[in-house]
């Protein structure tokens, strides 16, 4: 009797001790996966820094554009003036972003993921606006936007192109920071919200559990609507 006794309890032991591991190795990967998303954002945002510093810089320049412009026309080198506005013009325009939201960071992400969606003939309607003040990080609030909008992005990409859409909004609403994203799906049923988050989803299920953990840590709120045809999710965090 003791033996068996000893086998049940040496087996429980073996089954605990490959419950935890698993346990492990999952935060594990979880974890490994949040912090490549999160160096990914900071590299972009820095990029983006770099476009504001290069704009204040062309700002800062402006008066001696000027003067070099008024030499030209004084000299009546007309045609030296025209080289030399398209010249700045051309300057200007490979610095520019697609999206102003007021946060640096925002609108690397958004930038990056419209011109992503753009060449996957996605149309994208996105009205975002960012207050100075978050109670949440720039990295934290670009992984959840990103993951958001590179879900949407895969699942359009099973949609047929004249139907695939994506809608972005941002803003205040109730002294909260409320970020809202809907997509087309293929999707011709209701899917039921642990289907969407299941491991069994890779890369698209692992976005989402990313979005709940970092929204959690925030004392946010997070509400997913899927419908045939069209997934939403609106995200509300406090300012």
């Amino acid at each position: 009797m003791i033996e068996v006794y000893l086998f049940l309890g040496f087996t429980a032991c073996l089954a605990a001790d490959a419950a935890v591991t698993a346990f492990l190795v999952k935060r594990h990967e979880e974890k490994r996966l949040g912090e490549f998303q999160d160096n990914i954002l900071k590299k972009q945002r820095d990029e983006v820094q770099n476009i504001y510093s290069t704009m204040r810089g062309w700002r800062h320049d402006y008066h001696n554009h000027l003067q070099t412009i008024k030499a030209y026309l004084a000299m009546g080198q007309v045609g030296e003036t025209l080289s030399y506005l398209e010249h700045l013009e051309d300057d200007l325009d490979s610095i520019d972003i697609a999206v102003r939201t007021g946060n640096v960071g925002m609108d690397a992400i958004l930038s990056s993921k419209i011109s992503i969606a753009s060449k996957n003939g996605i149309a994208v309607n996105c009205k975002a606006a960012v207050p100075d003040k978050l109670s949440v990080s720039d990295v934290h609030l670009c992984a959840i936007v990103g993951n958001l909008l590179d879900n949407a992005i895969e699942a359009c990409g099973r949609v047929v192109p004249e139907k695939r859409f994506i809608r972005v909004y941002i803003g205040i609403f109730k002294q909260q920071l409320y970020i809202s994203v809907s997509n087309s799906t293929d999707a011709s049923r209701r899917k039921k919200l642990s289907e969407l988050i299941s491991n069994k989803q890779g890369a698209h299920g692992l976005g989402l559990k990313r979005i709940d953990r970092i929204v959690t840590t925030y004392d946010g709120f997070v509400n997913r609507k899927n419908e045939p045809g069209i997934f939403a999710t609106e995200v509300l965090l406090p300012l």
